[in-house]
């Protein structure tokens, strides 16, 4: 449910924003042009399909010289998105916001935004973007061109095609409820 809250925040709101910071509750938040995105954490099969990936993408990763995170910070404190996992080149990395990522994850949602994030990732010059639907049991791979994303069938950073990727995945039964 979508929730506008004008500021100033009552202090209820603030009392809300500091327990969640407390909680870690905060980490999967994100900021879209200053309007705070609340994401509730990732479910069980989100995160079983998560370390899957990771265990997965690692070797292609190491083999092209790519650092595999988790979720990090693209853009700034005041405008960002959290993807489920990144690679990045250690020469492009930051101690906190990123400004760019050679390589994306997301994995979809019940009801998430995260083709809405396409834009965001393009202005921020993210190279590749792979995105997981685990309802669909599908992978969708997308390479940065002319100011945009376009379909690609095989990764230019890393020796893997979508339906390759796709193949080796064990895909969860049931809600995947994650962090959109």
């Amino acid at each position: 449910m979508p929730t506008v809250v004008i500021d100033p925040a009552p202090a209820e709101f603030e009392a809300l924003l500091e327990r969640r910071r407390q909680l870690g509750l905060d980490r999967w938040d994100e900021v879209w042009e200053g309007v705070l995105h609340m994401i509730p954490p990732p479910s069980y099969a989100h995160e079983r399909l998560l370390s899957l990936l990771h265990s997965l993408l690692r070797p292609y990763a190491d083999a092209a010289g790519l650092d595999l995170v988790g979720g990090v910070g693209v853009g700034h404190k005041d405008d960002n998105r959290v993807p489920d996992m990144a690679l990045q080149r250690p020469r492009d990395a930051r101690p906190q916001w990123q400004e760019t990522l050679a390589l994306a994850v997301e994995i979809r949602s019940p009801a998430d935004d995260t083709f809405k994030k396409l834009p965001f990732y393009a202005d921020h010059g993210v190279d590749e973007l792979v995105i997981v639907d685990p309802q669909q049991q599908t992978v969708e791979w997308f390479a940065l061109s002319e100011g945009g994303y376009r379909s690609v069938e095989r990764s230019g950073l890393i020796e893997v095609a979508a339906a390759e990727l796709a193949e080796r995945i064990d895909w969860p039964q049931g809600e995947t409820g994650a962090s959109g």
